[in-house]
């Protein structure tokens, strides 16, 4: 039978990396565990899309949060109602996330204006 490759060449197998060029691993090392830029080197713009109105004050965003949870908790439990199984579960474990946002935002509203 006739073999395509040939054998490779007989090495020592003391000493594997004697072609190696130090300098070469050297910058390969260098590449690898340098981390580049540092993330905070670059100032941060935020994106204008979804701007909130720096001017608001602490009690108007809370009023909104505490509705848009309020929304968000109905629209769970009205889709709990078409799963069944764990992902029915599931979306109950949500929907009770969602309720004790809602009362730490409730809450935080009453230490601002209290009743």
């Amino acid at each position: 039978m006739f073999k395509v490759t040939p054998n490779p060449p007989d090495t020592d197998p003391a000493s594997p990396y004697e072609n190696l060029d130090s300098s070469k691993l050297h910058e390969a090392a260098e590449r690898a565990l340098n981390p580049g830029p540092h993330i905070m080197a670059t100032p941060h713009k935020p994106s204008t899309m979804f701007f909130v109105n720096p001017e608001l004050n602490a009690e108007t965003l809370l009023v909104h949060a505490c509705e848009s949870l309020a929304s968000a908790n109905v629209m769970a439990n009205d889709l709990v109602d078409h799963l069944e199984g764990t992902r029915r579960n599931a979306l109950l474990g949500i929907a009770q996330v969602i309720m004790l946002g809602e009362l730490a935002v409730n809450r935080a509203l009453d230490q601002l204006d209290p009743p």
